[in-house]
């Protein structure tokens, strides 16, 4: 069977597999859409997190950040990572502890206000949709390509996958869903990374294929050879960094304080019954979480030599068939500007004209093909990819529509609505959700790493110091940590839309503020947060009693029966 065939094959099996378990793990109360009922097992919840954690970002886009940007690319897998250990260790318990779901409900019973919980809740939406956006436009990506339709398309029957198992299963669907969704992506990640190690180090380990020489019989280095190829082709040396070390730092901080303040990642945590279950099912999660995550680098190494060494110089009408099938779906580019009718792909650093554009979210899918490994490998590879989109489109949709219906009608608007409005008002703000998130997958604001990267520092900028001030400070007040909020994610999305969609030509590190990219602005989003929620909270009133006894009572996370109940 050809590449088409055996995609329709994987996806199609795939797919009736997630429905098969939406439909026999369907919710049918509050607690089942929102929290899965608090009863899944830590070792499956570890698998569910990885699949929700790991969204199209990590499987689609990192690696081929990466085999663009070099060394340079490695802030996202040092910020991801390291965020997760973050939310693991010093936030989880605690909110599993303080027993409520969602990041609005903990910021509005921990500081006493309504207002704190609508002012979450915007920020949830915001940052849900911005991330969300991303994983639907890695969706229409693996579509156009494999399934032979265009992006918009694609985007469309995604949505419809998604509307499907996450406004029918809810949580407790959506997280059995992801446990058969981590086994595809993670089978889908390895398979080719092995092969590939093998073809072109001899190693069947791609993590150490990554270090070892080639088995081409030259004796060099996989990472000098990428290295000479770079600079022969006028590209920046693969190895070495070119960020300024600020912006590297600023830019792995605010991934990994975001990570910390996401609401789809902390709501797994609540699936579990008791703390220490949370606690043994955050390293279940980093487990699964490193076994992608140590492999991407080798991923990305592999892609680009094989890319560099595959096209440069070659004659267009002598073009490999995967080339000329990424170009019909535009994301590759090809424009012969001297005539030559040769590819000349070039970096900036070459006095030859670049004629080959190549969008980096295409390096993972178009591995296998550039490697020439059997078509069903490649059909495996659109299979995990779609399984990474919807996993986490499907955790975002969750908490969009828990935002709405249980933070926004239940606890403040409506408080008198029956459980079975609840869900209903969840299961239709979850269908809405879709259409908006199907839009922004069709007109991203950037490629899906980018808006992933954004939607990461508005979390940063806006949850992280509520939650962690909330966590650790008696004193904070509400007061502090409203107007951190605002100021917070006000700072930082301004920033993101002056330089990405208002003055984009001024997208340059001279403009940047301290050479600071938009990327990275979520980590000083963030230290403005603490700072006005500090001051702010020294110049009012502190919180009533009962809400400092309270805040004792979160930092001993211990298995005491009432840290059982999860509050509806």
């Amino acid at each position: 069977m050809n590449v088409e065939a055996w995609t329709f094959v994987m996806v199609g099996v795939s797919f009736a597999l997630y429905l098969g378990v939406a439909i026999w793990a369907r919710a049918s109360s509050t607690g089942e859409f929102y929290v899965a009922g608090g009863q899944v097992p830590p070792l499956l919840n570890g698998m569910a997190t990885a699949a929700d954690w790991m969204s199209a970002a990590s499987f689609i886009s990192m690696a081929g950040l990466i085999s663009f940007m070099g060394r340079d690319g490695s802030v996202y897998l040092m910020g991801w990572t390291g965020g997760y250990v973050l939310l693991a260790l010093l936030l989880a318990p605690y909110l599993r502890k303080f027993g409520k779901f969602t990041v609005p409900d903990f910021v509005g019973d921990r500081y006493g206000s309504q207002t704190a919980r609508l002012v979450a809740v915007l920020c949830a939406l915001f940052v849900s949709f911005t991330y969300v956006a991303g994983q639907m436009r890695g969706v229409g990506i693996v579509f156009s390509r494999f399934l032979g339709v265009d992006i918009t398309a694609g985007v469309l029957i995604g949505m419809g996958i998604v509307f499907f198992y996450a406004v029918l299963g809810g949580m407790k669907g959506i997280t059995y869903t992801q446990v058969a969704q981590y086994c595809v992506l993670i089978f889908a990640y390895l398979v080719p990374a092995v092969f590939i190690s093998l073809l072109m180090t001899g190693n069947v380990v791609p993590q150490l294929g990554f270090g070892s020489t080639l088995a081409d019989g030259s004796g060099a280095g996989l990472l000098d050879k990428l290295d000479g190829l770079s600079r022969e082709l006028g590209f920046a040396t693969y190895t070495a960094g070119h960020k300024s070390t600020l912006d590297v730092f600023f830019i792995t901080a605010a991934l990994m304080v975001g990570t910390a303040g996401l609401p789809h990642v902390i709501v797994r945590f609540y699936t579990v019954p008791k703390v220490s279950a949370a606690r043994v099912s955050a390293g279940w999660a980093l487990l699964f979480i490193a076994l992608l995550y140590t492999t991407a680098p080798a991923v990305a190494a592999f892609a680009r030599t094989n890319l560099l060494t595959t096209i440069s110089e070659r004659p267009y009408s002598e073009a490999p068939e995967w080339f000329r099938n990424w170009q019909d779906t535009g994301l590759l580019h090809f424009e012969d500007k001297n005539g030559d009718g040769l590819i000349q792909y070039r970096g900036p650093d070459s006095a030859v004209e670049n004629e080959l554009v190549i969008d980096r979210d295409i390096m993972v899918l178009a591995n296998p093909e550039i490697a020439r490994l059997p078509a069903w490998v490649v059909g495996l590879v659109a299979a995990g990819g779609l399984a990474a989109a919807l996993s986490t489109a499907a955790g975002l949709l969750l908490v969009i529509s828990t935002s709405v219906a249980h933070d926004l009608l239940k606890k403040s608007l409506m408080p008198g609505i029956s459980e079975k409005q609840e869900l209903a008002a969840a299961r239709i703000t979850a269908g809405l959700a879709v259409i908006v998130a199907g839009y922004f997958g069709i007109h991203p604001p950037g490629f899906v790493a980018q808006v992933v990267a954004f939607a990461f520092g508005l979390a940063a900028s806006s949850f992280f110091p509520a939650i962690l001030l909330g966590i650790f400070s008696k004193r904070t007040n509400r007061q502090g940590a409203i107007t951190g909020m605002v100021v917070g994610i006000v700072f930082t999305a301004s920033y993101i839309s002056y330089f990405k969609f208002i003055r984009p030509e001024l997208n340059t590190p001279e403009h940047w503020w301290w050479g600071i990219s938009p990327e990275g602005i979520g980590t000083l989003g963030m230290l403005l947060n603490f700072a006005v929620a500090l001051t702010i909270s020294r110049l009012t009133p502190p919180p009533p009693a009962e809400i400092q006894r309270l805040v004792e009572n979160i930092r001993i996370p211990s298995d005491a029966p009432e840290a059982h109940e999860i509050n509806l």
